[in-house]
């Protein structure tokens, strides 16, 4: 699946199949829906997981705790839009 098509089934009520927990919280991140997406990463504790709660955490505004899961991906808090990175992490999970 290219980024585009995944783009495409935000407009769907219903996610892809087949895809895995982190993109399944992008795609409800995407959708509108912060919380369950949330619910999803908070439990995870990889270096990517923590990239997409960092993420969150920025998206929500708690700069904070966005830079402490960015150090826990081993990354820097980025100098994007939230939407470059939401696109930046979809493009690494698929």
């Amino acid at each position: 699946m290219s980024l585009q098509e995944f783009i495409t089934t935000l407009s769907h009520n219903h996610q892809p199949e087949n895809l895995s927990p982190l993109l399944k919280a992008m795609w409800h991140d995407g959708h509108g829906n912060w919380n369950k997406a949330h619910n999803m990463v908070d439990s995870l504790e990889d270096k990517t997981a923590s990239w997409v709660h960092a993420y969150l955490h920025r998206k929500e505004g708690d700069v904070w705790n966005a830079d402490y899961w960015y150090r826990k991906a081993g990354k820097n808090r980025p100098d994007v839009s939230l939407q470059n990175e939401w696109e930046t992490i979809v493009k690494s999970l698929l």
